[in-house]
């Protein structure tokens, strides 16, 4: 560099590196000013409170007795944090430990808490949200506790139900519940977009906030993504596959059950892309789509629609496990199971389990 010349400084920050300003058209630009001015308001809110927790200011209450290992994520939604949950719970279980799951049960109408298990009666979607029972039926023999205020449901794992250790679902940012690890689930195909804050961008809180975690899920992506920020803890690569199909009267089918007939994929999901990929894994012939928002409830109008279309176009309607859980029983539809397989990390992933 020649001596006057003006010095050039290394970017500091993730979002530098990674997510540099890109120029954009003027027009671009004010069509996006209100979600920049929403932005910076809702980022200024969540880096206070995260500096609150950081410098000791707010503190999360510590559940003696019990390990607690958070499994959540910084997108909004679409991540494969369900499936992660459910692989860690049924690893658990193998293992011998008294597990639990402890989850908030996102667009439930009722907010009464609630405490069951797969294999004992289950209460309605309405009751619990789809998530919740997903999850107890899977792995019947975690208790799953749903409620806003997940203190109160650690210490009745530990108090009512003497369990060992509790998953605390989507938590990474419920920091009011202290926790032993912090597992962040990254998928490799959409990355952590365009690096942006809620509304303008998918993430909940800025990239700064990965140095909380202790193990990152990454989700492997068939078709390379964008490039991912370094990590900086330990990673667990997982990649999830389809292991069975589930007709309308619940009897498990292969995964080739399927091949070249046509569906209609009915799914009410943030990124409703994966599940069009695992279809075309399958092989089905995809005839039409019925997506909705995420964890939409379906009414009797649209699935009647629904059921029409796909009888219009001789096709079987397909849809996903979280989705079944919001549907009415009676309402036709096949479902297609994901299972999770470890490919790289997993003694960091034990290790965080606290199984050696």
């Amino acid at each position: 560099m020649s001596e006057g010349a003006p010095r050039q400084q290394a970017p500091t920050t993730i979002e530098r590196v990674f997510y540099p300003e890109k120029p954009e058209p003027w027009s671009r630009r004010a069509a996006l000013a209100p979600l920049e001015v929403l932005a910076w308001g809702y980022g200024a809110g969540v880096r206070l409170r995260g500096a609150l927790y950081d410098a000791g200011v707010l503190k999360g209450e510590r559940v003696e007795g019990l390990r607690v290992v958070s499994v959540g994520n910084l997108n909004v939604g679409g991540t494969g944090k369900t499936p992660a949950v459910l692989y860690l719970a049924e690893l658990l279980v193998r293992e011998g430990r008294r597990v639990g799951i402890l989850t908030r049960g996102y667009g439930r109408s009722s907010k009464e808490p609630l405490s069951f298990t797969g294999a004992g009666p289950l209460p309605s979607v309405e009751e619990a949200g789809d998530e919740p029972l997903l999850l107890a039926r899977r792995c019947p023999e975690a208790r799953v506790l749903v409620g806003a205020d997940r203190r109160m449901l650690a210490r009745r794992a530990r108090d009512e139900f003497g369990l060992e250790v509790v998953l605390l679902d989507d938590g990474f940012q419920h920091r009011k519940l202290a926790r032993d690890e912090d597992v962040v689930v990254v998928d490799e195909a959409v990355g952590f977009g365009n690096g942006r804050m809620l509304p303008r961008g998918p993430l909940r809180e800025p990239l700064t906030g990965l140095r909380r975690a202790t193990l990152f899920w990454v989700r492997a992506a068939a078709v390379p993504g964008p490039e991912l920020p370094p990590l900086p803890a330990p990673c667990v690569r997982t990649r999830y596959r389809p292991t069975a199909w589930v007709d309308p009267a619940g009897a498990l089918h292969p995964v080739e059950a399927l091949s070249g007939q046509p569906v209609l994929a009915l799914a009410g999901l943030a990124r409703p892309g994966g599940f069009l990929r695992t279809l075309g894994e399958l092989g089905a012939d995809v005839r039409g789509t019925a997506f909705f928002p995420d964890h939409h409830h379906f009414s009797e109008r649209e699935l009647r629609e629904v059921s029409s279309r796909a009888a219009g176009l001789g096709a079987r309607v397909v849809t996903t496990e979280k989705d079944r859980a919001r549907l009415p029983g009676g309402f036709e539809t096949w479902t297609v199971w994901l299972g999770v397989e470890v490919l790289e990390g997993e003694s960091h992933l034990r290790r965080a389990l606290g199984l050696g």
